[in-house]
């Protein structure tokens, strides 16, 4: 059993690789998540420039690559001992993963894979009219559908009163339409903690993907 007054000290630093610019109180907002949640963690949050929009179309996706890439060769020069993209699209994962060195994970395929482990078909809401190529790939025919909620257009929108209550409608719909899981295919759901109440609003599993994310690199690591 262990004492309430144990002091875990970090086993691992993780860089954080954020895909929208932000300043850096907003830049750590998915890393305080996971230091939370797993003590034995130190995050070392950046984001790529001159990208406001985030990620959330095709043109955005390919501009994002390259800094994702380079970034992550400056963590891992800074001694990360892995890498987390927190963005569903997964942009740079594979490339930074064959250079780097050291385990290098994104949010769409460490949701898609956790999505998999459930039994019946898996739901997607996320901000692309096409889920991110992680799920198809990795879930095929038991991807049931991938759901924008009305007016979200990229992350920032998630962070309104409006963007909240239509992901609410779009979980209960996925859940009329058959979903027996539903996997959040933005990182922004995250930064405003919404899987839980969705969870509820749905009455089936929501799938964070910070911890989603954070959960795939510790396995690697472990």
């Amino acid at each position: 059993m262990i004492a309430m007054d144990t002091v875990f000290h970090p086993t691992w630093t993780v860089g954080v690789i954020r895909v929208i610019t932000q300043d850096q109180e907003q830049a750590d907002a998915h890393g305080l998540l996971i230091e939370r949640a797993f003590p034995q963690v130190r995050v070392v949050s950046r984001c790529i420039p001159d990208q406001p929009e985030g990620v959330h179309d095709a043109a955005t996706k390919r501009t994002a690559e390259p800094k994702v890439i380079a970034l992550a060769c400056q963590l891992v020069e800074q001694d990360a001992d892995g890498i987390i993209v927190s963005c569903a699209d997964d942009p740079g994962v594979a490339e930074a993963r064959a250079i780097v060195g050291v385990p290098v994970v994104g949010a769409g395929e460490s949701m898609a894979t956790a999505a998999a482990l459930h039994e019946g078909p898996v739901g997607v809401i996320g901000i692309t009219p096409d889920a991110p190529p992680a799920f198809p790939r990795i879930l095929g025919e038991r991807l049931l559908a991938n759901l924008v909620p009305d007016g979200v257009r990229d992350t920032r929108d998630l962070n309104t009163p409006a963007g909240q209550h239509a992901a609410i409608t779009t979980a209960r719909r996925l859940r009329e339409e058959g979903a027996a899981v539903i996997a959040l295919a933005c990182t922004g759901f995250s930064t405003i903690g919404l899987a839980p109440q969705l969870e509820r609003a749905a009455g089936i599993p929501v799938l964070d993907p910070v911890t989603c994310e954070a959960q795939a690199l510790l396995a690697l690591l472990a």
